[in-house]
């Protein structure tokens, strides 16, 4: 299966660790024959958190762009552009249902080229009982869908 991971599951390669996750999660699902893909909206976000936690000492700068170099440099891992006028109009409607818009553009990626959205962020986690969220789903991509890690592995 296609899938799109959140920026969460990345975390851990520029050392931001997250304690219910494992830091290994890509590999793992890579393991399990999934093909792996991130929105480069997910390379900005962990340029900010890790830009947040440089400027707490928490972190070397080296870390993180070592860690966004790792992932960007991956033959394993397909990185999408959120500038497709498709998945641009996929996010425009989704923001009728997300206030984040960040998190339209990365759910957008993930509908218009995976087969699923790999995230345990509740606000997106919520679509799946959304009328309107679902109806858009059956016109774009029928068979696409937002799990958690757990329901993957």
């Amino acid at each position: 299966m296609k899938l799109l991971l959140d920026t969460t599951y990345f975390l851990p390669a520029i050392g931001i660790s997250i304690k219910e996750l494992p830091r290994d999660a890509p590999i793992k699902l890579i393991d399990k024959g999934h093909e792996i893909s991130i929105s480069y909206i997910t390379l900005f976000e962990l340029s900010a958190k890790g830009a947040k936690h440089v400027i707490n000492g928490t972190l070397k700068s080296e870390r993180v762009t070592r860690g966004i170099r790792a992932i960007v440099y991956d033959d394993a891992v397909e990185t999408i552009p959120p500038h497709d006028s498709l998945l641009l109009l996929t996010a425009f409607k989704l923001r009728n249902a997300l206030t984040d818009f960040i998190d339209c553009l990365i759910l957008s990626s993930a509908i218009n080229h995976c087969d699923a959205l790999i995230t345990e962020d509740n606000d997106i986690q919520n679509l799946k009982k959304n009328k309107e969220f679902n109806e858009l789903m059956t016109t774009i991509n029928p068979k696409f869908k937002i799990q958690t890690l757990s329901e993957t592995l």
